[in-house]
C-alpha cells in the first residue's frame, strides 16, 4: 500500500455518486488517497464505497449533499478541519446540465437552479477548502469544465454561461494562490459516456463515447503533478493522444 501514488492523501471529490466524480472517486482511491464522498444520493455513495472497499479495503467517508446548499459546505469545511486537519485534493466534478432551451424561454427557476450549483456552490466549495488545502504539503484543486464555456451554442445557454463563469473564477483564484504551494487546473472531459451527456444528446449512440473510467489516470496524475498556473484548459482528448500530461 505504501507504494501507491496518493498513500495518506485526503481527496474530496463532489459528484461522486455516478459519472466521472464516480469515477475520479474509484481512481483516487486505487491511487491509495483515502475519498471524501459528496453526492446527493445516498444509495449511490454506497454503492461507490462497496467498490472501494472491494478495491482496496478501505472505507470512504461518504457525505450525502446537495451542493447548493453552501451552509452545508461550510460544515463539510469545519468536518474535514476537525477530522483531517488538512485537504491534499478537490475534485469538483458536481454539475447540472439545466435546460436546453433559448436563453429568451429560460425559466427563472431553472436558471436559479444551474446557477446555484454551477456557479455559486463552486464559489463556496473554494471558499470553504482554501484554508485546508493551504494545510496540505501541496493541495491540489481540479475543476471539470467544457468546451461549451469558450464556444457557445444555442441552447446551452444555462450550462455554458455557468461554466464561463466557472472558469474565471478559478483563474482568478489561481492567479491569488501563486505564492502559495496550492495549484488548482480546469479540466475539459470532452463528452464521455455520462447520463448528462445523454440528457443533452439523446440521438447519439452512447457507446462511439470514451468510459468515465478512462479519465481516471489523469486525475490521479493531476492529482500529484507541479502544476503552473492555468494557462489553458488540460483536455482530456489531448492527454490521451499524447499519453502524457506535459505534452497535453
Amino acid at each position: 500500500m505504501s507504494s501507491l501514488p496518493l498513500t495518506d492523501k485526503i481527496a474530496l471529490v463532489t459528484g461522486a455518486s455516478r459519472g466521472i466524480g464516480r469515477a475520479a472517486a474509484l481512481a483516487l482511491a486505487n491511487a491509495g488517497a483515502h475519498v471524501v464522498a459528496v453526492a446527493r444520493t445516498q444509495g449511490g455513495l454506497e454503492e461507490l464505497d462497496d467498490e472501494i472497499k472491494a478495491a482496496t479495503g478501505q472505507c470512504a467517508t461518504l457525505v450525502p449533499l446537495d451542493i447548493a446548499e453552501g451552509d452545508g459546505l461550510d460544515q463539510l469545511g469545519m468536518a474535514l478541519h476537525q477530522r483531517f486537519g488538512r485537504l491534499d485534493v478537490l475534485i469538483h466534478a458536481a454539475g447540472v446540465l439545466g435546460p436546453m432551451t433559448p436563453v429568451s424561454h429560460i425559466d427563472p427557476k431553472a436558471w436559479d437552479r444551474v446557477v446555484a450549483v454551477n456557479l455559486t456552490a463552486s464559489y463556496r466549495l473554494i471558499r470553504t477548502t482554501e484554508p485546508l488545502l493551504r494545510a496540505s504539503e501541496a493541495g491540489r484543486a481540479i475543476f471539470l469544465t467544457t468546451g461549451r464555456a469558450a464556444n457557445p451554442k444555442a441552447f446551452w445557454g444555462p450550462y455554458g454561461i455557468t461554466k464561463a463563469g466557472l472558469e474565471h473564477m478559478v483563474r482568478t483564484w489561481a492567479d491569488e494562490l501563486e505564492q502559495t504551494k496550492v495549484r488548482a487546473v480546469l479540466l475539459s472531459p470532452g463528452a464521455m459516456r455520462t447520463k448528462m451527456r445523454a440528457e443533452a444528446m439523446p440521438g447519439e449512440d452512447p457507446m462511439t463515447l470514451p468510459e468515465p473510467s478512462e479519465i481516471g489516470p489523469l486525475i490521479v496524475e493531476l492529482a500529484q503533478a507541479d502544476l503552473g498556473l492555468p494557462k489553458a484548459n488540460v483536455v482530456f482528448s489531448q492527454w490521451k493522444a499524447a499519453g502524457t500530461l506535459a505534452s497535453a
